[in-house]
């Protein structure tokens, strides 16, 4: 293999996006990673410096264009400057409001589930107590 070029699962796995190697070759698999817009269904699908990658991670589709192949699986901010993310910073900030869970709804005092006391008041009103 050549030295400017990287496995595709390799490079998942350096960049942190996978936790393992045999994961990322599982995504690669799948054929739900696209290189420069074409779809790769294969985990050596070779991957240099300049390439976009298009995938999804969860429920979140990332767009991602590589800077460095690497060399190792490093630590977080090693990992980080191996590539540039290319999501636009507004759909980022949509995701994030929307995990935000609303406000629960308020509701006067008295209008929820009635009592045992009123529960039977509105029995003996009905008619559904007998005896009593």
């Amino acid at each position: 293999m050549n030295r400017d070029t990287l496995r595709l699962d390799k490079w998942f796995w350096y960049a942190r996006f996978i936790k393992s190697r045999s994961l990322a070759t599982k995504l690669c698999n799948s054929g739900k990673v696209r290189v420069n817009g074409n779809l790769i269904k294969k985990a050596h699908q070779s991957v240099t410096p300049g390439d976009v990658l298009t995938f999804s991670v969860g429920p979140n589709i990332r767009v991602i264009k590589i800077i460095k192949l690497g060399n190792r699986r490093g630590p977080a901010k090693e990992a980080q400057a191996l590539y540039e993310d290319l999501q636009p910073i507004d759909q980022i900030a949509k995701k994030i409001d929307s995990t935000l869970a609303p406000e629960p709804a308020k509701r006067e005092r008295g209008s929820g589930r009635p009592t045992k006391v009123q529960r039977r008041a509105i029995e003996r009103f009905m008619g559904w107590l007998k005896g009593i």
